[in-house]
């Protein structure tokens, strides 16, 4: 049976273009897949902790070897590979913060780093490949080759390397200027923004879309 690991990660709840963009994707698998069943993680709503001493360690030695605390971080790396090796279609909706991906991601990636549950001890070869991890990004500005803040994007060069190490491959579908509808100074862009919008809706739309003969 087809199962989706549906992950989102923005603060901005109903105001968020990256939920609705992942949202519509979620929708469209669905109908793809009827029978399909989905795991749903909000990281914006419910972060993961972030690595720290003790939960860094854990990762350094031995289940054995761990303490109480070690071994509460690795039993929820557990939990996280284990939901990816469940999938085989990831949806991330991924907004952009301050020019980066938000803080709850990166511990989302920290924790799915884990030498013999996500990397292969012996040939350091990621374990978790073989799945389709499609990223919905939204981000407020313009960043395209050519503008002002060209290379300002430093969430999306950052998460295929990040992800290389436990062997996924994202692939983006990215609407950006979405701060044009709100922010007075981006008045100007808001028909570069709505065209962005309707053409990363259309890739969305068309992702399992019955092939015509």
């Amino acid at each position: 049976m087809a199962h989706l690991l549906h992950i989102d990660s923005s603060f901005q709840g109903e105001r968020s273009v990256s939920r609705a963009l992942s949202a519509r994707a979620a929708a469209a698998w669905r109908t793809a897949h009827p029978d399909g069943t989905v795991t749903y993680r909000d990281l914006g709503a419910r972060p993961l902790p972030h690595l720290n001493t003790e939960s860094g360690r854990a990762r350094m030695i031995p289940p054995a070897e761990h303490s109480p605390a070690e071994a509460e971080s690795w039993a929820l790396s557990e939990q996280l590979v284990d939901e990816v090796l469940a999938a085989e279609t990831i949806l991330l909706g991924l907004p952009l913060y301050n020019f980066g991906p938000p803080s709850s991601v990166k511990s989302w990636v920290d924790h799915l780093v884990a030498p013999g549950l996500s990397v292969d001890q012996a040939t350091l070869t990621g374990m978790l490949g073989g799945r389709d991890l499609l990223v919905l990004a939204a981000r407020g500005g313009g960043y395209a080759t050519g503008t002002p803040r060209e290379g300002w994007d430093h969430a999306e060069p950052w998460l295929p390397h990040a992800l290389s190490v436990v062997g996924l491959e994202p692939r983006f579908i990215t609407a950006e200027l979405t701060l044009a509808d709100v922010n007075p100074r981006m008045a100007e862009l808001k028909p570069l923004a709505a065209e962005s919008l309707a053409a990363a809706e259309r890739e969305i739309d068309a992702l399992w879309a019955p092939v015509s003969a």
